[in-house]
């Protein structure tokens, strides 16, 4: 079977058995502070675990993509070394909540795999839950007897903690699990070694295929293990290794899911793939960075049509990351020393089509944004060798690092040790500051220093890596308490659409610490307080208490299927009703800026073209941020018509029309805007401003007719990514106020010139004569430094054969001193020259010397001026022929001279 049929059996299969096909969630999350990505089948399902939502259905399955590359689940390191471990792959699952258990779930698992996917029994191991004595868990007694029914008792095994309880993080769902594993060795192997004792031992030939996990616990922030309100099943199988089983191969790199790419990679590399190269072998560099490409290129497509766009923090930091060490390996191993991973995305587009049709959809986009990135990192890597070059020019002598004392102290005599080694230490620091501030992997550095002789300094840059991952996490930490639950039921009803003031009851609460900040996260049974979604912000307000007390709702976030206040205190909470109001006014324009970016996407859609789709949104009381899929900048012109288009719709005070239980397949056919990397249900609420202008899908809150957004005012348009572009803008009073602004401006402007005629005249002959006169004055420095430059000249005095001069100088800025340096480069030979001025009250420092005598005497100007720099209170550095120093001590520039004539004589 073709992987494609290998899938759709699955599906089929469950189907028959009375699961629901859902689709898969998108890759990148948005609502649970606890995930950034979806790294388990079971993510998206987390709330009807824990019962914070209710299951419309209770069977369904799916195929999910997911990524693993950060946090407890992090493959990245394995992917392209080994054959089976993928940082984007799809897991194939079928999920009860609260139905069937895991007599079901076992017996469908052999079924399937050995009816309808005739695969041998006698290569398939199973493993079930050992028990642990800690936690207070007995041994999976009841799945080992289900299992039996089936499988031979040797080839039943049991698994402790780290393999058969499965555990999504710290906290959250879990309970203990069941796998399935596949034995591909040759027979005379399996004769040899048996299959079980390689079972989860990390063989690439016997590997583990499916899990069924049976959630049964919520683990909580203390460790402890609470039941669950339902028990639920939760398999997960991995698509990319069950099609390896199938098709009969060693790797999942050679089946269909990846050959195609891999074969386009050989071809443009003009490279042959040779997939059973071992490590040193001919061919293994080349085999890893195929694969390295091939699986890379998948997270790396999925998660920007998923609406993550690569970037330097958190989710789109660990995009680009991925992207990087493609490129890495292309480069190093492949010879691309041009944009090439983009080539691949719309190979990959044609195979996931009427599979994840959001790929295909925008894979023009994808490319561009591949490729511009691509270009960006190929630039920081001819950065990253440039500095590695004149960092290795720039040291003249071996220096014993901490983590070579061991070895040193191994040798008699330190010419020993010179001559044992012959190479030069990478200090762990510049090693560091190339990989944090210029993106310059620390392999690739290791790799260079190996073909200069050098090594890394590894220890080194491992502590300073370390340090800054703390320093990180004391940034971010959160330190998250339990619910403290008064009610059972976790069911919230939103009635934010029809009001702003509700009367409600607390379900449950807890105590949440962030950067040393208490805070309390608060769930009521009925709430007005739209939770952050979609762009836009959580509603602020108030809830009032019976005996009167009143506390501030400073935020409203989503987490799983819950709405959550968040307030910096807590009365005591009892069972009486309290009222839950919000903010009208921060509301009203919040209101205005949402429903305006509605009208402003219609409308860029007129002018720029129907290819333009929202790739990030902000809406806040204060202005509207709008981010779109577009490859050029917006001219002036455009944006005036956009501008004009909206106002317009707004004059003609359009009624809202809202459908909040539409059937989601209805919505789409009718021509409604969704947007890529978006979760919908089944049914989904329409916003509609005139049938046949704006009509998107969107759970936020919106004027009851455009005439109350009052104007809309474009007031920045600039580009965020490549193929991205923002558009910001303002509404209502802000717009007014804005507009009041320019007018006020305008009429300044009026007065300061006398009242021209023509204001835009005026002010263009203004700047023309400004611009002369800066001519003119630029000459005049000129000619004073051409004079100043001979005066100079003649006080060089001869010093260890070095023409040294040290003179305070009266200039009007740095520019004229560095000028003024050079032309006496050019006309006195071997010099060393330190120029001291002050320049409006500040202390500034010149070294310059002849680059005979940097080469013949080792001397450096960046290390001199550093030096002289203390005594001006200041530093600085450059190039070691020239460089320049600031401070805050102006009566200290006398002794940096003094100090600088010291240094020559000695």
């Amino acid at each position: 079977m073709t992987a494609s049929e290998i899938r759709q059996v699955f599906l089929d299969f469950f189907k028959s058995k009375g699961h629901v096909i859902v689709p898969s969630a998108p890759i990148v999350i948005k609502n649970d502070p606890t995930l950034m990505f979806t790294n388990a089948g079971m993510n998206q399902f987390k709330s009807l675990f824990l019962g914070e939502e209710t299951p419309k259905y209770p069977r369904v399955a799916d195929t999910q993509r997911c990524l693993r590359v950060s946090g407890k689940h992090n493959d990245l390191e394995e992917v392209g070394i080994d054959t089976y471990h993928h940082t984007m792959f799809e897991m194939l699952g079928n999920w009860s909540f609260g139905d069937y258990f895991k007599k079901e779930a076992i017996a469908w698992s052999w079924e399937l795999l050995t009816d309808v996917y005739k695969i041998d029994k006698d290569r398939l191991y199973v493993t079930v839950f050992g028990g642990d004595e800690k936690e207070g868990l007995p041994v999976d007694q009841e799945a080992f007897d289900y299992w039996k029914q089936y499988v031979p008792e040797e080839r039943i095994l049991f698994g402790n903690k780290k393999d058969n309880f499965w555990e999504m993080g710290e906290t959250g769902p879990c309970g203990p699990c069941s796998e399935i594993h596949y034995d591909s060795r040759p027979d005379e192997d399996r004769k040899k070694v048996e299959g079980k004792t390689l079972v989860n031992a990390d063989d690439p030939l016997v590997i583990e295929i499916w899990n069924n996990v049976f959630m049964q616990f919520n683990r909580l922030r203390d460790g402890s293990l609470q039941p669950l309100p339902a028990k639920h099943v939760d398999t997960g199988m991995g698509f990319e290794r069950l099609v390896r089983v199938l098709q009969g191969k060693t790797s999942n790199y050679d089946t269909d899911v990846f050959q195609p790419l891999i074969q386009f990679i050989a071809e443009k590399s003009g490279k042959t793939y040779k997939s059973e190269a071992t490590p040193g072998t001919d061919g293994w560099n080349e085999a890893v960075a195929m694969r390295v490409l091939a699986d890379h290129v998948r997270a790396i497509s999925f998660c920007i049509a998923d609406g993550q766009l690569p970037s330097n923090n958190k989710a789109g930091y660990v995009i680009r990351r991925i992207l990087r060490r493609a490129v890495r390996y292309s480069y190093q191993h492949l010879g691309f020393k041009t944009p090439f991973l983009n080539q691949l995305v719309p190979l990959l587009a044609e195979q996931f089509k009427g599979v994840f049709d959001e790929l295909y959809k925008q894979k023009d986009f994808v490319q561009k944004v591949v490729l511009e990135e691509e270009n960006s990192f190929l630039r920081t890597l001819e950065n990253g060798i440039n500095r590695f070059e004149n960092y290795t020019k720039d040291q003249f002598e071996l220096r014993i690092t901490t983590s070579e004392e061991e070895l040193y102290r191994s040798f008699d005599d330190v010419s020993d040790f010179y001559e044992a080694r012959k190479n030069k230490i990478i200090s762990g620091d510049f090693a560091f500051e190339l990989s944090d501030t210029y993106g310059f992997p620390i392999d690739l550095t290791e790799l260079m220093g190996r073909e200069k002789g050098w090594i890394v300094d590894m220890p080194a840059f491992e502590k300073a890596l370390q340090a800054q991952k703390n320093r990180s996490r004391a940034a971010t930490s959160i330190d998250t308490g339990d619910w403290v639950v008064l009610q059972d039921d976790d069911t919230v009803e939103f009635t934010g659409y029809d009001e702003t003031e509700s009367i409600a009851h607390v379900i449950k609460y807890r105590k949440v610490t962030a950067k040393g900040k208490e805070q309390y996260q608060i769930v009521l049974d009925k709430t007005p307080f739209y939770a952050e979604s979609g762009g836009q912000v959580g509603d602020k307000g108030e809830l009032v208490f019976p005996d009167g007390q009143v506390i501030e709702v400073t935020d409203t976030k989503k987490e799983n299927g819950l709405i959550v206040h968040f307030t910096d205190s807590l009365p005591d909470i009892a069972d009486d009703a309290l009222t839950a109001i919000v903010n009208p006014t921060l509301r009203t324009s919040t209101e205005n800026n949402h429903s305006a970016t509605h009208l402003l996407h219609a409308a860029m859609k007129q002018v720029l073209g129907t290819h333009v789709n929202q790739k990030g949104s902000l809406v806040n009381a204060d202005y509207l941020r709008f981010d779109f899929s577009h490859f050029a900048k917006v001219t002036d012109e455009e944006l005036a018509q956009i501008e004009a288009i909206v106002n317009e719709k707004i004059r003609e005070n359009i009624f809202l029309k809202e459908e909040r239980m539409v059937a989601y397949q209805e919505a789409i056919s009718s021509g409604v805007t969704a947007l890529f990397g978006e979760k919908y249900g089944e049914y989904v609420r329409v916003i509609t401003f005139d049938d046949e202008f704006s009509k998107e899908l969107c759970g936020g809150t919106h004027v009851k007719a455009t005439g109350q957004i009052g104007f809309f005012k474009i007031i920045a348009e600039s580009a965020v990514a490549a193929g991205v572009r923002r558009i910001e803008a303002i509404t209502g009073i802000a717009a007014e106020n804005f507009i009041n602004a320019q007018v006020k401006l305008v009429h300044q402007l009026r007065e300061l010139l006398k009242n021209p005629k023509d204001l835009s005249k005026s002010v263009e002959s203004l700047v023309e004569e400004n611009s002369r006169l800066k001519k003119e004055i630029e000459k005049s420095i000129l000619e004073k430094s051409s004079g100043l430059k001979n005066e100079l000249a003649e006080k060089a005095e001869a010093i260890n054969g070095i023409n040294f001069i040290a003179q305070k100088v009266q200039v009007p800025n740095a520019d004229a001193i560095k000028n003024l340096a050079y032309q006496l480069k050019d006309i006195v030979s071997d010099l060393f020259l330190v120029l001291a001025a002050d320049i409006d009250g500040k202390p500034s420092l010149t070294v310059m010397i002849a680059e005979n005598l940097v080469k013949d005497k080792g001397l450096n100007a960046g290390t001199i001026v550093r030096e002289l720099a203390k005594e001006i209170k200041g530093g600085g550095g450059g190039q070691p022929f020239f460089a320049t120093a600031g401070g805050n001590d102006v009566s200290g520039l006398d002794r940096a001279l003094e100090k600088a004539k010291t240094f020559i004589q000695n």
